[in-house]
């Protein structure tokens, strides 16, 4: 089958031409028929030219440039709708992903999965990278239900059939393995050979951490009720509303105990906290139900568009 590699580009010109070498000398080793797509995102370093010297060069290459920088995602994006092969690999541009590599995924996506994932055992990154790393995919792996160790290894590889279902945007690249695996798909991951970087410097601060959590947060409410917005929407609104509706009623028992049968001494109950902490209670709730009502509406009407569904595969009819 023929293999389609993606790989993103931004401020790489010095790692091109090897690690195109090094996937050209992986695919002569073991006989693969490939295609690299190189997506420029924006570089301002020369990469663009360098791309076109390799497509010259090389036919299987092929480049694609961004006017400016769209992000990793929608790199990707485009490098997944030009792929022709059955097989998808995604592939950092700046060698720390091994080349060599790629006949070890293709031989375990052969066992019958769809999504093969890298985990980088031994991570030859500062460890100001790493630790955070580390609780961001085990709370990844708690929140989505998918366990790996590894979630945003930039080498992966997969079916054309799940490039096709999963729709990347913002900065949901580093969750396909999870997109995959709620569509169905089966979703595995193997040991990588990490590398340390030779050229250039990392293009991922501090808000890569924030920016991801956020997106974790995008990615569990998609899984969960994507489809069913007002399932999560309602039940907040039903207890918000439940609470202000409780404190509310405790409120005219107390003015009916005071004012009608004079168990206590009558004093107004306008000020006490309770009051606008229920109302406000009660207002939140109703919005709650309401914003979800909304949702829903917009799902029926908008999700005609896609299948909320996937289908793996087809029998013809006997007739």
């Amino acid at each position: 089958m023929k293999l389609s590699l993606v790989i993103p580009v931004f401020n790489e010109v010095d790692s091109l031409r090897e690690l195109h070498s090094q996937i050209s000398q992986a695919a002569t080793a073991h006989s693969l028929e490939i295609e690299i797509l190189f997506v420029d995102d924006g570089s301002r370093d020369g990469s663009w030219e360098t791309i076109r010297q390799l497509t010259m060069d090389d036919p299987r290459v092929q480049g694609i440039r961004f006017r400016r920088n769209f992000g990793k995602a929608a790199a990707l994006t485009a490098g997944l709708k030009a792929a022709s092969g059955q097989l998808v690999m995604t592939m950092d541009a700046d060698l720390q992903d091994d080349p060599a590599e790629i006949p070890n995924f293709i031989a375990k996506l052969n066992e019958g999965f769809d999504v093969v994932n890298g985990w980088k055992q031994r991570r030859l990154d500062p460890w100001h990278k790493v630790y955070p790393s580390r609780v961001f995919n085990w709370l990844v792996s708690r929140m989505t239900g998918l366990k790996l160790h590894d979630h945003n290894c930039g080498i992966k590889l997969f079916r054309v059939e799940v490039a096709r279902e999963i729709r990347l945007y913002g900065e949901l690249h580093r969750f396909i393995p999870v997109l995959a695996h709620a569509r169905g798909f089966r979703v595995t991951e193997i040991g990588v050979h990490h590398r340390s970087r030779q050229h250039g410097y990392s293009k991922y601060g501090i808000r890569r951490f924030t920016r991801g959590f956020l997106d974790l947060l995008t990615v569990s409410f998609l899984i969960g009720y994507g489809q069913r917005p007002h399932h999560m929407l309602g039940w907040v609104g039903l207890i918000c509303f439940g609470v202000g509706f409780a404190g509310l009623g405790y409120l005219a028992v107390v003015w009916m105990l005071m004012n009608l049968f004079a168990v206590w001494p009558a004093t107004p109950i306008g000020g006490r906290p309770l009051l606008a902490y229920s109302i406000a209670s009660t207002l939140l709730g109703a919005q709650a139900m309401t914003i979800g009502l909304l949702a829903e509406l917009i799902v029926y009407n908008t999700g005609r568009d896609s299948d909320t569904y996937s289908i793996a595969e087809t029998t013809r009819s006997s007739a």
